[in-house]
Formats: C-alpha cells, sequence, structure tokens
C-alpha cells in the first residue's frame, strides 16, 4: 500500500461509516463524554461482545456514574450489573480497585496523562489511549486488535503486536487521523473487514489493499 493513499481509505471510511454499528465505548463517550465511564466502559470491553459491553456498562451506570459513587458498591455488587461481560469477576475488583485510586490519590479525576493511567492495573495502552482520544479530545492512536490487523492486511504497516503498530503509525500516520482511526477501523472490523472471511468484493478500499493474510473472502 502507497503511504499516500491513507488519505483516501480514511476518506472512504469516513463516507461509509454513518452505516455501519459504532463501537459501545464511542457511544458511551458520544452520550457523555466522561473520561471516567469511557475507562470503565473500555476495562468491560475487554474480551467481550460490544452489545453486551453496550448494556453492562449501562446497568453500572445506573447505579454509579462517578469514582466516589462506584466506592460505595461492592465487588459483588459491580458483577452483577457487569455480567455475562468475560471475566466479569475480575473486571469488578479492577474497577473498584481504580475507582478506589481515582477518589483517594486523584481527587475523583482521571488523569489525562498516558503514564499516569498506565500506572493502575488493568490499563494498557489500548486503554489507556481510548481514554485520552475518547474522554479527553487528545491526541493519541488506540490499537486494538482491529487496528493492528487492518493496518497489516492493508500493507500500511508490518508488525507483530498492537504495541509496534502504535509506535509505527506515530511515526507515519498523519496526525489528523490519530483520534478517529480507532473507531474507523473497529467500526470497520466489525461490521466489513473481519478477520475471516471479509467482504472484499463488495469493499471500497479493495484496490488499495494489499489483503495480506487474506485466504479467502466474499
Amino acid at each position: 500500500m502507497k503511504a499516500n493513499n491513507i488519505h483516501l481509505m480514511v476518506q472512504l471510511l469516513r463516507e461509509m461509516y454513518p452505516s455501519w454499528r459504532k463501537p459501545a465505548v464511542t457511544i458511551v463517550a458520544q452520550c457523555d463524554r466522561s473520561p471516567f465511564k469511557v475507562l470503565v466502559s473500555c476495562l468491560i470491553s475487554l474480551r467481550t461482545k460490544d452489545e453486551v459491553t453496550a448494556l453492562a456498562s449501562a446497568r453500572l451506570f445506573e447505579h454509579a456514574e462517578t469514582p466516589e459513587s462506584v466506592c460505595r458498591l461492592t465487588a459483588e455488587q459491580i458483577a452483577g450489573y457487569i455480567y455475562p461481560a468475560g471475566f466479569y469477576r475480575n473486571k469488578a475488583a479492577q474497577i473498584l480497585e481504580i475507582s478506589r485510586r481515582l477518589a483517594t490519590e486523584y481527587d475523583g479525576v482521571v488523569p489525562d496523562d498516558i503514564d499516569e493511567l498506565l500506572k493502575f492495573k488493568g490499563v494498557g495502552r489500548k486503554t489507556a489511549n481510548l481514554v485520552l482520544t475518547l474522554g479527553f479530545g487528545k491526541q493519541g492512536i488506540c490499537v486494538d486488535t482491529h487496528v493492528h490487523r487492518i493496518c497489516n492486511r492493508w500493507g500500511y504497516v508490518a508488525t507483530r503486536s498492537p504495541d509496534q503498530t502504535e509506535t509505527v503509525l506515530r511515526g507515519i500516520l498523519p496526525p489528523e487521523y490519530w483520534i478517529e482511526i480507532n473507531d474507523l477501523l473497529v467500526a470497520f472490523g466489525q461490521n466489513h473487514c473481519h478477520p475471516v472471511s471479509p467482504y472484499c468484493s463488495t469493499c471500497r478500499l479493495s484496490g488499495l489493499c494489499e489483503k495480506n493474510g487474506v485466504k479467502r473472502f466474499r
């Protein structure tokens, strides 16, 4: 893939995006730009389908939507609200621990610095970058499995892990696309460019994509 094709590809993705189902964490951020809600929803979303994440997040936020109010719940109560999210008991303990630290060490305010965010148990670079971009509107590149897979499928990067992909993208992706690239590619990956048997025959980006690793498509 030619590097300058990224402008056309983003343009095409933007045109298709309104017709796709939006990622659950994006919906949370659009309804209420709360860094805390983005953080918690992102933690719930790990290894969990979007439809489950959306409902689980909504149930929890009905009962608590700030670090202080989450601290008034037990881990068992949180687990009940976010069930059946994957690893819901572990996530409940993480959410409670993070809420307690935010309430006692950060005056209830989620930090807008990636290094500070990474100090919290269970928060990796993907989550930290999503909080920065969706929660604060700050520059960052959130790389999850969709972004990693699709950028390699395109031939835009040649990397072995999401962290490597983030590092490379920081050097080649135009800054104006940093915040939205995750949202666009997660929606693209969930609705069209599937891991197995993507819809290449009807994809408007097909002629620009190297289709690396694609063994069969529809």
